[in-house]
C-alpha cells in the first residue's frame, strides 16, 4: 500500500455497489499492492526489509526464499543487489502465484519450486547459506534450520501479533487473548532457538493503516485471506454496508499492522 496521504474524492463519489463490485472482481494474486494506490495507506517499517535483503543477497552463496508469493519482493531485492546470486530458489504453494513468480524470477536467475508451505521442504540438509521470507504464514524453524548450512542465516520480516485486528474484530468480534498473542516475536524467538538458531536481531513495530473506501477493505480481505477466513462480500454484506456509511461520514477506517524483523544464524557445530 502507499505510504503517502491520498485524495479519496474520486472514490467517495462512487456508490457502494460500484466500489464493492470493482474490488470483488479485481485480481488478488501475488503481493503487488499497487491496486490500493489512492485508496489505502500503510506505513512501512523503519528498517527497510527489501534493502536489507538486497545487502544479504549481495554476499553471494545459495539462497532460498520461502512463500515468495508472486516474487515481487524478492525480484526487487535481486535487482537492487550489486551482483547476481549464486544458486537461488524460491517456493510458493498457490498455483496462480507460482506462475507469476516464475515469470518474474526466472529471468533473474531464480528457480521457483511449487511446494506446500508445510514441511518437509523439498531440499537437502544444509543446502542454503541464506533462507529468507517476507510475511510467511508460519515459520517452520526446525525445517529452516535443517536446510541451512552451518553458519547460514535466516532473515525475514514476519507479521506480528494482533495485526490489523481493528478490521478483524469489526467483522468477527472480540478475539480471545491467545489469538491476539499469536505470532508474538518472543514466542518465535523461543521456537527459533529451540531449533538450534541463534537470534541476532529482533525488532517489532506497530504501523498505522487507513482504508479510504469500502472497496479497499474488500480487496484487502480477499487478498490477505487469513484475516477473516472465508470472507466473501455476500457473507458480510450488512457489515460492509455499515462500514461504508461509517467511512463516508467519519473518514478513513484506521487500523494498525504489526511487523517484526528477525535474523538468526545456525551454529557451525
Amino acid at each position: 500500500m502507499s505510504t503517502e496521504p491520498v485524495s479519496t474524492e474520486p472514490h467517495s463519489e462512487r456508490s457502494f455497489d460500484e466500489l464493492v463490485r470493482e474490488a470483488d472482481e479485481a485480481d488478488v494474486s501475488g503481493w503487488d499492492f499497487s491496486w490500493f494506490e489512492g485508496r489505502a495507506t500503510e506505513l512501512r517499517p523503519s528498517w527497510g526489509y527489501q534493502r536489507l535483503l538486497a545487502e544479504r543477497l549481495n554476499a553471494g552463496g545459495a539462497t532460498l526464499d520461502l512463500q515468495t508469493g508472486g516474487g515481487e519482493v524478492l525480484a526487487g531485492a535481486l535487482r537492487m543487489a550489486g551482483r547476481p546470486p549464486g544458486m537461488s530458489a524460491a517456493t510458493e504453494a498457490y498455483p496462480p502465484n507460482v506462475l507469476k513468480a516464475t515469470r518474474l524470477l526466472h529471468p533473474l536467475g531464480t528457480t521457483v519450486v511449487a511446494a506446500p508451505d508445510e514441511p518437509p521442504f523439498p531440499f537437502a540438509d544444509g543446502a542454503f547459506d541464506l533462507v529468507t521470507s517476507r510475511h510467511p504464514v508460519k515459520a517452520h524453524f526446525a525445517e529452516i534450520a535443517r536446510v541451512l548450512a552451518p553458519g547460514g542465516t535466516y532473515f525475514a520480516q514476519h507479521v506480528g501479533p494482533a495485526s490489523v485486528f481493528e478490521l478483524v474484530e469489526y467483522f468477527l468480534g472480540p478475539q480471545p487473548e491467545e489469538v491476539r498473542r499469536g505470532r508474538h516475536p518472543q514466542d518465535e524467538r523461543a521456537e527459533a532457538e529451540a531449533a538450534g538458531l541463534h537470534v541476532l536481531d529482533l525488532r517489532l513495530e506497530r504501523l498505522r493503516m487507513e482504508f479510504h473506501d469500502i472497496g479497499a477493505v474488500v480487496h484487502f480481505l480477499r487478498k490477505v485471506i487469513w484475516m477473516v477466513p472465508g470472507f466473501t462480500v455476500d457473507a458480510y454484506l450488512p457489515q460492509l454496508r455499515a462500514l461504508d456509511e461509517q467511512i463516508r461520514s467519519e473518514g478513513p477506517f484506521v487500523a494498525h499492522s504489526t511487523r517484526f524483523l528477525i535474523e538468526a544464524r545456525k551454529g557451525r557445530d
